[in-house]
């Protein structure tokens, strides 16, 4: 496929991005049509040329299988630009939001706020990305920020351990709270179906501002990556540099966490791909891990819904089967390399 657009005139990163945004479309296409539900890819056209279609397949397509597809692109968007920026932030391979407790301590707080008898989803907003912020932070204070990139296996088993004590308090509300048992159980699992259309609607700004926040220190992220003098001599600050940048992952992760629940790997699988693809600089791998990462989580969704029809494994779990090999790899095959 590559070497097909490379043959109209794309190479490099060009040919790449067109490459998944082509993939991209055809994952969404899938997504609209595959599914538990009897809807056939002719039906899913119907509807989306507005052409005449059964009640059934209109309301399959339009009120369920659209929106769960727009989250998803949000969702696997955020959190691959999560990824890459935690990743050169901290110079480690392994930095992902769900290994160093971001993603634990955005769906920990939720629910915490839920067992105290919060609802609104503007709240349990705020309390995901409150939340996010102070799990990284406990993360890296334990690990040492300014460390971080020296000792990538210690911030992982920091992150490892907290993600299991948050997981743990938890489940530990989880049983204790039977009156909110359904509605909990969604934030340890996380999914993107049986989310209602009215979560597009305070997800898509909050990703936007987790992105705009992001904006500034792009340029001061990819000097740090040559190490942190040189970057204090063409005029950043290494210690504001990361802080701002964990604000902005913590917005992103905090809302995904909000609108899907905790979602494993993806920020580790994305930024992976978009390296093997651009090279280290987080300015040309930005691009494509807004690509990548809604193809791997649309992908991650369609597998969940037809492996175990008429039933849906968790979306957790088919990203881990993806992300743990990565994992594996990156520890073993490429010895760590610095960022």
């Amino acid at each position: 496929m590559r070497a097909a657009l490379s043959s109209f005139g794309l190479s490099g990163r060009r040919a790449h991005t067109a490459f998944l945004a082509l993939l991209l479309a055809l994952l969404i296409l899938g997504s609209l049509s595959l599914g538990a539900g009897d809807v056939s890819f002719g039906d899913t056209l119907r509807v989306l040329t507005g052409r005449p279609a059964s009640e059934d397949a209109y309301f399959v397509v339009s009120q369920l299988r659209w929106p769960r597809t727009l989250l998803g692109i949000m969702v696997g968007a955020g959190l691959g630009l999560a990824g890459a920026v935690l990743q050169a932030a901290t110079r480690n391979p392994l930095a992902e939001p769900g290994l160093l407790g971001v993603s634990a301590g955005a769906s920990f707080a939720v629910v915490l706020a839920i067992s105290l008898g919060a609802a609104a989803a503007t709240v349990h907003l705020g309390v995901a990305v409150a939340g996010a912020l102070v799990g990284c932070f406990l993360v890296l204070l334990v690990t040492r920020i300014r460390d971080v990139g020296d000792d990538p296996v210690r911030l992982v088993l920091a992150g490892a351990a907290f993600t299991g004590i948050l997981n743990s308090l938890s489940s530990l509300i989880l049983l204790h709270d039977q009156r909110s048992a359904d509605e909990i159980r969604f934030w340890i699992i996380g999914a993107l179906g049986g989310r209602p259309v009215e979560t597009l609607y305070w997800a898509a700004p909050g990703m936007l501002l987790g992105a705009l926040v992001l904006l500034p220190v792009i340029r001061p992220l990819a000097a740090l990556a040559l190490g942190e003098k040189l970057a204090t001599g063409l005029g950043h600050n290494p210690r504001l540099t990361r802080a701002w940048a964990l604000v902005g992952v913590a917005i992103l992760v905090g809302t995904a966490t909000a609108a899907a629940g905790p979602i494993a790997f993806v920020g580790l699988v994305v930024p992976f791909v978009a390296r093997r693809l651009t090279g280290p600089d987080i300015r040309n791998m930005l691009g494509v891990c807004l690509l990548a990462g809604p193809v791997i989580l649309l992908a991650a969704d369609i597998v969940s819904r037809l492996v175990i029809r008429p039933y849906e494994l968790p979306i957790g779990v088919v990203t881990a089967f993806v992300g743990a090999p990565v994992l594996i790899a990156i520890v073993r095959g490429h010895r760590l390399p610095s960022l």
